[in-house]
């Protein structure tokens, strides 16, 4: 009985590790559907990228709000940087950029896009650790231009990227953050397709006054 009892349960635990992975692909799956079919009900395809991430990345910030594939939140909510984390080996280098594309608004977005964000050869999602292009700036759509799109995108680098053309963007100026492309970017640095991408939206808050003035506007 006892030789019959450790044939079972060996047996079982040899089953269940298989449809644990099982499992997690399927989960894997559905976030991957969910994101690609996020970024096409939300018309970042094709008003940003061509084709979609293949993986959505969390974005939380320290007001207790995190981006949710096109969830409403506030410029108060996301005034500071967030926690931006995605799946990523240690021994790759990595690009994140947060980009508006509807400035100054969506109906009328003649400065297309006014990117608040982009870091290059991250290592692994060690963002600390990367090169910081621009500098985040949290999101302000001007008043009664309503919803805006903010829009979190990763790729993995063949290599080490430099831009000097594009320089440094402190966050207490608004200068060169207009008429961004990340199509133009992505070319330039042969990134090809994101691998990882989330984006929210929002609308003007009584903050947005306060980081016009941070930006000297």
């Amino acid at each position: 009985m006892a030789a019959l009892l450790g044939t079972f349960l060996r047996s079982r635990a040899s089953f269940f590790p298989s449809r644990l992975v099982t499992v997690q692909q399927l989960a894997f799956r559905n976030l991957a559907a969910m994101a690609s079919g996020s970024f096409k009900q939300h018309e970042v395809c094709p008003d940003v990228l061509d084709i979609p991430p293949e993986n959505t990345l969390t974005a939380k910030y320290d007001s207790g709000v995190e981006a949710n594939l096109g969830n409403v939140l506030t410029p108060t909510q996301v005034k500071n940087p967030p926690k931006v984390s995605w799946e990523a080996s240690g021994d790759q280098l990595y690009t994140l950029l947060m980009t508006d594309p509807d400035a100054p608004s969506r109906k009328e977005a003649t400065y297309r896009e006014w990117h608040h964000w982009l870091v290059v050869n991250i290592p692994g999602n060690d963002i600390s650790k990367g090169d910081v292009l621009a500098e985040y700036v949290g999101s302000g759509p001007p008043e009664g231009t309503g919803l805006h799109r903010y829009i979190f995108l990763v790729w993995k680098q063949a290599g080490k990227i430099s831009d000097p053309e594009h320089g440094h963007l402190t966050n207490t100026s608004g200068e060169s953050r207009g008429c961004f492309k990340t199509r133009d970017f992505v070319k330039k640095h042969g990134l090809g397709t994101p691998i990882a991408g989330n984006l929210y939206q929002a609308e003007w808050d009584d903050y947005v006054p306060i980081l016009y003035k941070q930006l000297g506007a």
